[in-house]
């Protein structure tokens, strides 16, 4: 099975970006709901976490994601 990969930087005191595309903690909301929102829009997208990768930026990682890629016609 192929796979396609997709890696997102996060900054867990409210900032996620990734390919482009930002995605920010909504005022009052946890750290872990912010990154638990985040997962949930990908896993709807057949994303899957496949590893996380800390930085030494204190609390900044990198997500490493991964779907089956579709099918060639």
């Amino acid at each position: 099975m192929a796979f396609e990969y997709k890696v997102a930087y996060i900054d867990f005191r409210g900032r996620i970006s990734s390919e482009g595309s930002e995605f920010i903690r909504q005022s009052g909301e946890h750290r872990t709901a912010f990154v638990r929102r985040y997962l949930d829009v990908l896993g709807d997208e057949d994303w899957e976490l496949a590893g996380v990768h800390p930085l030494l930026r204190s609390e900044t990682s990198y997500l490493l994601l991964k779907r089956p890629k579709a099918a060639k016609k």
